[in-house]
């Protein structure tokens, strides 16, 4: 199948994410500029065919429309990844850019965990508010059920340190969906 739609609408967000792990067209509208940028990012580094549009109640300010969107989006490589058979499972990568280097492993394992090293000296990035990244990467690896460790040993400027975030972590997901050479479960259990 290797690809999903979701749609998750409540009181504060109403969010449309269509995912196909093979690619195809990145389109991204969710009110926030910068938000927009990185998951324009995260499609094109990660070779996927990805469409998302959030209408968020951005007059509150950005973390419902950034978490809410992690959450939609951690669903929808859920539903894309089945039983999680047939793929390589594991990835890692590692993005400077600039000052910044950002590092990103990854492990497809139904075990939903996150480990976040990062922190940003500017509140903003535009209208994005600098500290709803964790909560996006969060509510991702929750959602996909995902282990997902993120670190950002160093940088100065919080534009170029989340950029290299999302690049890393969308690289790694690029390795750890690509099929496997036989199909199976890469697992001592047989299952995940």
């Amino acid at each position: 199948m290797r690809n999903a739609k979701i749609q998750r609408n409540t009181k504060e967000t109403q969010i449309t994410v269509e995912l196909n792990l093979d690619g195809g067209e990145v389109a991204i509208s969710t009110g926030i500029g910068f938000f927009d940028h990185m998951l324009t990012a995260f499609g094109v580094h990660g070779g996927f065919g990805l469409k998302v549009t959030v209408i968020g109640d951005l007059e509150v300010d950005t973390h419902h429309t950034v978490e809410d969107t992690g959450i939609a989006l951690g669903m929808a490589f859920k539903q894309a990844l089945g039983d999680m058979s047939g793929i390589c499972r594991y990835g890692s990568f590692s993005i400077p850019m600039d000052e910044a280097l950002a590092n990103c492993v990854v492990d497809i394992s139904n075990r939903p965990f996150l480990v976040f090293m990062a922190s940003f000296e500017q509140e903003l990035c535009g209208d994005y508010e600098t500290c709803v990244t964790e909560e996006f990467f969060r509510a991702f690896a929750m959602n996909a059920c995902i282990t997902l460790h993120v670190s950002v040993p160093y940088g100065a400027n919080a534009h170029h340190e989340i950029e290299a975030i999302f690049k890393a972590v969308a690289h790694a997901m690029q390795i750890a969906v690509k099929p496997n050479t036989d199909g199976s479960v890469l697992s001592t259990k047989g299952v995940l």
